[in-house]
């Protein structure tokens, strides 16, 4: 760290002290200070001397405004993002300046080349092959010189039409990965972050400037970041290691134009800032971003492999060595993954837990009561009473119940040894090609585990008490469109004959039997919750009637169909408006009470778990109250 220091003195030595004065004023020596910690080699100090060298290079020759190239420059870039101007539009910008300006000047043409002005340095990023059947990563002394994968024997490189192979004398074309995932390693981006005193600052914002009032606002408001901090007491005691939450799943680059493609991308965010930045673009790390067409699944692990390299050395008690600019001081930082945060499948392929057959409830997991429907052909899970009160009086009822009161408690919720003990024998091999291994079906059914997950490679995983939590706005999607769908007023219907069929198998509700008619077709009786055609009507009136404030939501008149009576195109973002704030008030009025008062229960409670803080003496009541 001194030897960087003593090289960046040296080089600011040559400004005078007018440019330094200059500079000051600009923020430009804060922007070159934060440079010198990327001089790690001869090249990375040659590029900061080109970057001090255009600090003092004028703009154009005779200026006399005193205007430097790499001021100028940056001055643009801001203005730029500041407007949120695209590539192309900056381009026509900087031609028609450029144009405008002095013959000779020094004014970039292109994005391209402002960008690589102001930031000559960059961060580091690898690109890895990977083999298109998910197996491997070429990375490391087993795989990285390979040419074809040792599992499924597939090529490493794509085979060119009429490719002639390499001939003597001429030169051979650069040959295209059959998979590429990149990865951003995340210790030079923490190092950058400290640098910047601001930044450095907030990193503690959960320790020094939280309010402790006993009110949910932040993750360091919960048991688990207290939890942490006692058991791993050396981490907790200084407020500047990292708790990350990690996030994935899977999206179309593409658009519509390519409506099969999957890439995944993994973002993490950094719980030590405040909840207003945290979940902010600027804040947010995207450390590997795995290439389509097909989705990785199960064989995420293989991709996840240089990132969870790194999360152990940044557990391990020495940390790595960082600047910060706010205290002025090196210190080793740490940091943990405190959680995951996805939707239902994504959790399934990082924790490994099968999301489909007799075993897939995250909660009950062996103790999972579950049932195949014969005539719906998919299996549907049973005994929620053992969930409520013990004084409920729903307990008693059998009628509805297999004509069987239900006094059992709840499964209680495994901790994170029970479910390591679970999964540490397993074997599985990686891939989708024919060496791969995965876990066997049981009875012909998915096995409750797929794998072991990578994570529990980390030391502190099995003490976590929450590893891998549902991202609330896709729960909140689900069972709006479900409830929608039930009402008959979004895509299909789920009363269908096959479920009236299923109903009649088991011996439930026989008002709601099928009745057969003429020609082999059935009657199905209408439910409860079933619409009438006034009250879809006077539904839709509602909705078209409500007008809300600009960026509240989408304009609700362009998801509603009033000709046909249903929600169209719903979005994540629709569904949560729809279901924390609007539904529960277009139902008054219609449908029976029991049936309203369950929705509006139901709206209510994803309205509470939504807000920006929580009192943590409701919770309990919030659960009963569903």
């Amino acid at each position: 760290m001194k030897w960087k220091m003593t090289i960046f003195r040296t080089l600011l030595s040559t400004l005078d002290l007018k440019e330094i004065k200059r500079a000051r004023r600009k923020g430009m020596l804060m922007m070159l200070q934060d440079a010198k910690e990327d001089c790690e080699s001869e090249k990375g100090a040659h590029k900061l001397d080109k970057m001090l060298e255009d600090h003092r290079t004028s703009l154009y020759l005779g200026c006399e405004q005193g205007h430097k190239k790499l001021d100028t420059t940056l001055e643009f870039l801001q203005w730029k993002a500041k407007n949120g101007v695209s590539d192309k539009a900056f381009d026509d910008l900087l031609r028609l300046v450029k144009n405008i300006l002095p013959e000779g000047n020094k004014l970039p043409e292109t994005t391209y080349e402002a960008k690589k002005i102001v930031c000559p340095l960059g961060l580091e990023v690898q690109k890895i092959h990977a083999c298109p059947n998910d197996c491997i990563l070429y990375r490391g002394e087993e795989y990285e010189n390979l040419e074809a994968c040792p599992v499924c024997k597939a090529l490493r490189y794509k085979i060119r039409r009429h490719d002639p192979g390499e001939v003597d004398g001429q030169l051979t074309k650069k040959r295209i990965p059959a998979k590429v995932m990149w990865y951003f390693p995340i210790i030079p981006r923490l190092r950058r972050l400290f640098r910047n005193k601001g930044n450095a600052r907030m990193m503690r914002w959960h320790a020094e400037e939280r309010q402790l009032d006993g009110m949910l606002r932040h993750p360091a408001d919960g048991s688990q970041w207290r939890n942490i901090d006692r058991k791993f007491k050396g981490f907790g005691k200084d407020a500047r290691n990292i708790r990350f939450g990690l996030s994935t799943d899977g999206m179309n680059p593409f658009g519509e134009m390519s409506s099969g493609h999957s890439t995944w991308p993994v973002t993490m965010c950094i719980y030590n800032l405040p909840p207003w930045l945290c979940m902010k673009r600027k804040y947010i790390m995207m450390p590997i971003i795995i290439q389509g067409p097909k989705q990785p699944g199960n064989d995420i692990d293989v991709y996840l492999r240089p990132l969870v390299e790194d999360l152990k050395l940044l557990w391990k008690k020495e940390g790595v060595p960082v600047w910060d600019e706010d205290k002025q001081e090196e210190f080793n930082l740490r940091a943990l993954l405190f959680v995951t945060i996805n939707d239902w499948p994504a959790l399934s392929n990082l924790s490994g837990q099968s999301n489909k057959g007799y075993k897939a409830c995250t909660h009950c997991m062996d103790e999972t009561e579950s049932t195949y429907l014969k005539h719906c052909r998919k299996v549907v899970y049973m005994g929620h009473r053992q969930f409520l009160a013990a004084n409920h009086p729903v307990r008693k009822k059998g009628k509805h119940f297999e004509h069987k009161a239900d006094h059992r408690t709840k499964p209680k919720h495994c901790s994170g040894k029970t479910v390591f003990a679970m999964v540490k024998d397993l074997k599985v091999v990686f891939g989708k090609g024919p060496g791969s291994q995965p876990i066997e079906s049981e009875d012909g059914h998915a096995a409750m585990w797929k794998k072991n997950s990578i994570f529990w490679e980390l030391p502190y995983w099995e003490f976590l008490d929450v590893r891998h939590a549902i991202d609330v706005i896709h729960l909140t999607k689900k069972l709006c469109v479900n409830l929608l769908g039930f009402q008959g007023v979004y895509g299909k219907s789920k009363d269908t004959l096959e479920a009236r069929n299923d109903l009649k198998h088991m011996e439930q509700r026989g008002d709601l039997h099928p009745e057969p008619k003429e020609k082999g077709s059935h009657y199905l009786s209408p439910t409860s919750y079933t619409l009438s055609k006034a009250e879809k009507e006077s539904m839709f009136e509602c909705l078209e009637s409500i007008k809300v404030p600009s960026g509240y939501s989408t304009n609700i008149k362009r998801i509603i169909s009033t000709k046909e009576k249903k929600f169209t195109n719903l979005k994540s973002h629709d569904c949560h408006v729809l279901m924390t704030q609007l539904l529960l008030v277009v139902i008054r009025g219609i449908l029976p009470d029991n049936v309203r008062a369950i929705i509006t229960k139901l709206c209510a409670f994803m309205n509470a778990i939504s807000q920006k803080f929580i009192d943590p003496d409701r919770l309990q009541a919030l659960q009963n109250y569903v």
